[in-house]
């Protein structure tokens, strides 16, 4: 297939277009109080704007007493607004305790902060959040108020019991096999209730049909 050849000789292609990217150096400055968090497992990089105080990056560990400390030492710096990754679940206990102590805290995607290009290699991870932070460039994620995140999370464990529980029914019920316990050929049900509760005893010593019939019609008519 032949390539379209423009007046001058060189090749063009329709499909495609240049796109300038812009320095941020010709950027206004957004957020003049932005801080940037470099969140990890055990240390926490932060980052807040040059001259507030001596050493603009500190590491912080993970701790509670640690977290509270990092947010009285941006408090210091005078930072409102943080902006940090969403990496996996470490963001949370950090997000909730800057947030409720009065931070505008953003949760960012980290591939979206890796698809902006202009980062110099001898910066920081936390210098280049708190860059593009400052620049306005960061967009948040959505996340729900406190009540719905406690609603989400009761939910979402209630699912979870709920799979765990069919797995120990079957668990139940191949055991009944193994000790040739015919239960299931005479009762639907097997998971724990008042009548098992009450006549396992009985059942298990007699491990006859009628007997677990009998037992279980005393408590179930």
């Amino acid at each position: 297939m032949k390539r379209k050849v423009n007046t001058k000789g060189s090749p063009t292609c329709s499909s495609s277009k240049a796109v300038k990217v812009p320095r941020l150096d010709s950027l206004s400055q957004i957020n003049l109080n932005a801080a940037g968090l470099d969140v990890g497992d055990r240390e926490i990089y932060a980052c807040v704007p040059s001259g507030r105080t001596e050493q603009s990056v500190r590491v912080f560990p993970t701790f509670t007493a640690d977290l509270n400390a990092l947010a009285q030492w941006l408090r210091e710096c005078q930072v409102t607004t943080v902006a940090m990754e969403s990496t996996g679940v470490y963001w949370i206990p950090i997000f909730q305790i800057l947030e409720s102590q009065g931070f505008e805290v953003y949760l960012v995607n980290a591939r979206y902060i890796k698809n902006v290009t202009g980062k110099k290699t001898d910066i920081l991870d936390c210098q280049w959040i708190q860059q593009l932070h400052t620049y306005g460039l960061l967009h948040k994620s959505f996340r729900p108020d406190e009540a719905t995140c406690v609603l989400r999370a009761l939910v979402r464990h209630r699912e979870m019991l709920l799979r765990y529980r069919a797995s120990h029914i079957q668990h139940i019920q191949k055991v009944l096999q193994q000790m040739n316990l015919k239960l299931t050929n005479v009762i639907s049900d097997v998971t724990p209730s008042d009548w098992t509760t009450h006549y396992s005893g009985y059942i298990v010593r007699s491990a006859r049909p009628q007997g677990i019939s009998q037992a279980s019609r005393s408590s179930l008519s």
